[in-house]
């Protein structure tokens, strides 16, 4: 296992090591779901030849299968460029596998200061107001857990019902390499179904197959934050929906359909 502090190591193009900060809290062998999803994103904005005057605005990943914790390969594609849009897919497999996870981007060309800007201030106390949250326990030392900082403002990783949670990076998403603005939002946005859980963790899995992220901008500091709520119908079938923001104000949101069933 690879000792570095950050969640990957680059190990040449479209390669990466993932380390044990990746690991999600279910299985010691598989990752996070927000790990790959930033790297995903990061393939997708970074990619050679991409063009600098576009940026993602809609992301949305097929989890097909759990990530391991291993060495992985990404591909792009372009499926779609125009003049102001285009539409990328990013592929994750582990080496010599099928993949495991799936992401289609739409990129929207921008320039600076073209349109009056509308958003609305900020709508959620900040992180400086309250304290770290500890995670929900989990039977591993390290992992993703302990390389993303939590600070709820409202509910709790150990109380059912909606809840509102700043979430930082520890640590980098490659090593040796720049945090970039969209690594910290895709990073957190998949925690919204265990930030509102209202499952008692101990006696029902609710795990999503998908995540789509919507951003109208991207974060601006080092803190993002999930305010989510997560509806279950009987039959079993859930949606975490999550605002986004950072301090300055709402950023996008993020929506899971979440797989519910007793243990």
């Amino acid at each position: 296992m690879s000792a570095a502090e950050a969640f990957f190591e680059r190990v040449d193009t479209g390669r990466f090591l993932a380390t044990e900060y990746t690991r999600g809290p279910w299985d010691p062998g598989s990752q996070h779901a927000g790990p790959p999803a930033a790297l995903l994103g990061r393939a997708v904005e970074e990619r050679a030849g991409a063009r600098t005057d576009l940026r993602i605005a809609r992301i949305t990943y097929e989890i097909l299968r759990p990530v391991p914790i291993g060495p992985l390969e990404i591909t792009t594609t372009v499926l779609r460029s125009g003049r102001s849009t285009e539409l990328v897919e990013a592929t994750l497999a582990p080496a010599g596998a099928a993949p495991v996870m799936l992401a289609r981007a739409l990129r929207i060309r921008v320039a600076a200061e073209a349109v009056p800007a509308v958003v609305p201030g900020p709508q959620v106390p900040p992180p400086g107001e309250v304290g770290r949250t500890p995670f929900f326990p989990v039977p591993w030392e390290i992992g993703y857990h302990t390389a993303m900082g939590s600070r709820f403002t409202e509910g709790a990783f150990v109380e059912s019902g909606p809840g509102t949670c700043w979430m930082r990076m520890g640590v980098p998403l490659i090593a040796g390499e720049e945090t970039a603005p969209l690594d910290r939002v895709l990073i957190a946005a998949d925690s919204g179904n265990g930030i509102s859980s209202v499952m008692d963790f101990e006696r029902f899995v609710f795990v999503n197959g998908d995540l789509t992220v919507h951003l109208h901008r991207h974060p601006v500091a080092e803190w993002v934050c999930v305010e989510a709520r997560t509806s279950v119908d009987g039959a079993g079938i859930g949606l975490a929906d999550s605002r986004l923001h950072d301090e300055k104000g709402p950023i996008g949101r993020g929506a899971q359909s979440l797989f519910v069933a007793p243990r």
